[in-house]
């Protein structure tokens, strides 16, 4: 004769869901850059905060360019070339203006996807114009390693 159960019926256990959308693993407080700023001041601040860039927004919180190592770079090598002084140029003449961005909303897997075909090191967040946040590729590889024992889909 078996051995039966006395518990009674088990419920069936729904799987966990994962946070997998860009605005789970995005980065809410950024270090931002005025259009005024001079270029001097925002290599001190991407060397104190050890980051390779940042969103540039006006006075009213909308994204109006991205500013990298590499602009600062390409002015302080020009300044040299040409033999200008490297602290007279603004951040406004040295941003991208052209600035892609991603939907909050978006699967970190195609997010990961978008970092390749694009070549971009970050993607800033905007709901309704105004900048909400900022996914870099740090991010996407954090959310990786959180998500690594779950089945992904």
């Amino acid at each position: 004769m078996g051995i039966k159960n006395f518990s009674g019926p088990r419920k069936k256990q729904e799987p966990e869901q994962t946070p997998l959308s860009v605005r789970d693993y995005m980065t809410r407080d950024l270090i931002t850059f005025r259009p005024d700023q001079s270029v001097e001041e925002v290599i001190d601040l991407l060397i104190k905060h050890r980051i390779s860039g940042g969103p540039v927004v006006d006075d009213d919180g909308k994204l109006v360019g991205v500013i990298s190592e590499g602009d600062c770079i390409k002015h302080v090598s020009e300044s040299r070339y040409f033999n200008m002084p490297v602290g007279e140029n603004t951040v406004s003449n040295r941003m991208i203006r052209d600035v892609e961005t991603i939907d909050g909303d978006m699967n970190i897997f195609d997010a990961a996807n978008k970092f390749l075909t694009a070549r971009r090191r970050r993607f800033p967040i905007l709901e309704n114009g105004r900048l909400v946040g900022q996914i870099s590729q740090k991010d996407i590889l954090k959310a990786t390693v959180q998500l690594k024992s779950q089945n992904w889909r």
